[in-house]
């Protein structure tokens, strides 16, 4: 019961981190805030399926479908590190 709590919560968390870089790249229109927005959306995205994974579904394994958006996640970061940098 308490680590469905804390999947939620990290789910809820990276959801709201990705919201607000969004929010702060609308508003400075820095490249790095949105590789990171993008970062987190997919963060959020592989919480999700964490939590489908772990509480919903527990009988199948869905392991690859969700690590796929963490790669995503950290090759957008890395993406932006490297090609955004003056």
């Amino acid at each position: 019961m308490i680590s469905a709590l804390v999947y939620i919560l990290c789910a809820l968390t990276s959801t709201l981190c990705a919201a607000l870089l969004f929010l702060n790249y609308r508003r400075n229109k820095t490249e790095l805030l949105l590789w990171s927005s993008i970062c987190f959306i997919c963060l959020a995205l592989n919480n999700y399926l964490l939590v489908i994974d772990v509480i919903f579904v527990p009988q199948v394994d869905l392991s690859i479908v969700r690590t796929t958006p963490a790669v995503i996640a950290f090759g957008a970061l890395v993406w932006g590190f490297i090609w955004d940098t003056p």
